[in-house]
């Protein structure tokens, strides 16, 4: 077997922040195309690489060629360890996926094998949103499993997110005379005290214990030193489980709103990605977690499997490092990390259910 680690810091040696991933991409190309009994499709900066063995099953194992921006300079080996931009987020899962292709000629399940462009950027430039768009029929599979880092547990759906604009109107006055008009920022004031005492569900769903949550992220207001300021906005974000829908939890904001704004306010949503369910039923999933003993949990965050999920595509996220050095100047990957996400992949491809 290859050294995974080594493979690893080869991808990592090759700088792919967001819209400059080309090098990279060419690299893997050239690697996907001499594998036998692939098909591989490159639609701009995304490859997607099947097998078509006829298996009863097909499982999706997806993940993205970018990192945010930072030190490009390459990897640095310290005995088990790899440090560098990406090595948990996430090249050492794009190292166990590149494996996986090239040595498992015969796998139990067929397999699409999916290296995305610009996950780290707007959602409008996601390249698997992109595939989605152009070439769903690529895509199709029973079950997806994305290579975010997770620390080699298994993390289930995903949170959906949103963020509203909260505007509070006011009457402009000389500070000298405020009785003459209405301070739109001070009646930001009650809504940050009920912000700061949300009561947060934790709903079981599927197993999987989720934490929803509700925080201002962004204030902002005023018009000089000497004037009551007429205007105010907040932004406020919503992390919310898989078991409400996105209306449902778009009307639970609101009506947690609706007490400290009257009629000259607008609440407006302004971004929305939906929730993902755990999809932790299938088989493919099930005999995955227990075969290889793996924790699963919730996500908490929102990640890419959401994308599949809309499409009807159970997904979960599993991949080497973990998630809280990405993006962090002490970024790094453990041996034994990106080895037992290989194993436990493997073991999958090789059985199925």
């Amino acid at each position: 077997m290859t050294d995974l680690l080594a493979l690893t810091a080869e991808l990592v040696d090759v700088p792919s922040v967001s819209f400059a991933e080309a090098e990279l991409v060419a690299l893997l190309e050239t690697e996907l195309r001499a594998v036998p009994g692939l098909a591989v499709d490159r639609i701009g900066d995304n490859l997607v690489a099947r097998t078509d063995l006829g298996r009863e099953h097909r499982l999706v194992l997806g993940g993205h060629t970018d990192t945010v921006p930072g030190d490009t300079s390459g990897s640095r080996l310290d005995g088990d360890t790899l440090w560098g931009l990406g090595t948990a987020d996430m090249k050492g899962g794009l190292a166990v996926m590149l494996e996986l292709a090239r040595t498992v000629s015969e796998p139990a399940v067929d397999v699409t094998w999916v290296f995305y462009a610009r996950e780290e950027v707007a959602i409008v430039h996601n390249g698997l949103r992109e595939l989605f768009a152009e070439a769903p029929e690529l895509l199709v599979g029973d079950v997806a499993i994305l290579g975010e880092p997770t620390g080699g547990a298994l993390e289930a759906g995903c949170q959906g997110t949103m963020r509203f604009e909260v505007t509070m109107a006011g009457a402009r006055a000389h500070t000298a005379r405020p009785w003459m008009g209405r301070n739109a920022v001070h009646r930001l004031g009650g809504l940050l005290a009920a912000l700061e005492g949300y009561e947060h569900r934790e709903p079981e769903v599927e197993g999987c214990r989720y934490r929803e949550a509700l925080q201002a992220v962004h204030v902002e207001g005023g018009v000089a030193g000497n004037v009551v300021p007429d205007r105010a906005m907040m932004r406020i974000n919503h992390r919310y489980a898989p078991d409400r829908s996105g209306a449902e939890a778009e009307a639970h904001v609101r009506e947690f709103l609706a007490p400290f704004v009257d009629g000259g306010d607008t609440v407006e949503l302004v971004d929305h990605s939906p929730a993902a369910m755990p999809g932790m039923s299938h088989p493919l999933l099930r005999t995955l977690a227990e075969s290889n003993g793996l924790e699963v949990r919730a996500k908490l965050g929102w990640t890419d499997v959401a994308f599949f999920a809309e499409h009807g595509v159970p997904a979960v996220n599993l991949g080497p490092g973990e998630a809280t050095l990405a993006h962090t100047a002490d970024e790094r990957v453990e041996r034994s990390s990106v080895e037992g996400c290989y194993a436990a992949l493997r073991d999958l491809l090789e059985t199925g259910i």
